[in-house]
């Protein structure tokens, strides 16, 4: 596969800086993934009971007229589920390049291993971005083991993406699939952003039970951006409307987190929500492509 092409980004309404790809093309998921699948659209009340491949999220987001960045997440070490490998991922994305604009993902664990993977899809497929799940992967973002890789990802100039606060992933199994919710608090990416100023940080959804935590990291750090994924913006808390509507407007980022939540119900209810109208199209488009450098 060549490196990867961008999508021209005049054109489209938005970009959704937080999607999924979870579904291999001809590949059933292991053992126990269709439950944890089953139980994930439960807890969002999603319309998806199946995750779509690749093609299908690209051609859902060609009808809407919006830019997406899809990943996988590599978590199979803490899960057991395997991942999506980061090349096929590549390779479908770089099939629908017109809306797709691929990030990747790799265990922090993986060591040496996956630092030699992230240089390589940054330096040989142009990869723009990496995403990262403490809660799934088992590991404090702060924690040195993950240093090596980030520095990877800030040589290459590339984006690192963080879920942060709560996850619906294993919600309501038995033990929540023994996911520790203690290491996606947003207080531990501050040593990163202080660390690596220069590297360019996502912190991925309203962070509950620790939104204002996030505030503060986003405020106090320049490097450091919030997505608005993951949930309906009629659940934002007033402190996150606020600080939309004033000193984080520069860094906020429209983001559905499909498949479990729809661009069509979450662009439904921002557009309720008492946005400021100079600010909707920062947080709709104009942020991200500054961040992605497109």
């Amino acid at each position: 596969m060549s490196r990867l092409k961008l999508p021209q980004l005049d054109d489209v309404v938005a970009i959704d800086i937080h999607t999924h790809a979870e579904e291999p093309c001809g590949l059933h998921g292991d053992d126990g993934y269709d439950d944890f699948q089953a139980q994930m659209a439960e807890y969002f009340k999603s319309p998806n009971r199946h995750p779509p491949t690749v093609p299908e999220t690209a051609a859902y987001y060609r009808a809407k007229k919006i830019a997406a960045v899809i990943f996988p997440v590599d978590a199979e070490r803490e899960t057991g589920f395997r991942r999506y490998n980061n090349y096929e991922m590549l390779e479908a994305a770089s099939e629908n390049s017109d809306v797709l604009i691929p990030f990747v993902s790799i265990d922090p664990h993986k060591g040496k291993l996956g630092v030699r993977e992230a240089r390589k899809l940054i330096e040989e497929f142009g990869v723009r971005g990496f995403k990262f799940h403490p809660t799934m992967q088992g590991f404090f973002p702060n924690d040195r083991m993950a240093y090596p890789l980030y520095e990877a990802i800030n040589d290459g100039g590339a984006i690192a993406l963080f879920h942060t606060g709560q996850t619906g992933v294993g919600s309501g199994m038995p033990g929540g699939m023994g996911m520790r919710l203690k290491y996606s608090n947003p207080m531990y990416m501050d040593d990163v952003a202080a660390d690596f100023p220069d590297l360019k940080i996502i912190l991925a959804h309203p962070s509950f039970p620790w939104q204002e935590e996030a505030l503060s990291v986003a405020t106090h750090k320049p490097n450091v951006h919030i997505d608005l994924s993951g949930w309906s913006p009629k659940y934002f808390p007033p402190i996150l409307v606020r600080y939309i509507n004033s000193i984080l407007q520069d860094k906020m980022l429209f983001g559905s987190d499909w498949p479990v939540i729809t661009p069509d119900r979450w662009l439904s209810d921002f557009a309720k929500l008492e946005i400021r109208d100079e600010i909707r199209p920062k947080v709709l488009k104009a942020n991200a492509r500054k961040l992605l450098n497109i």
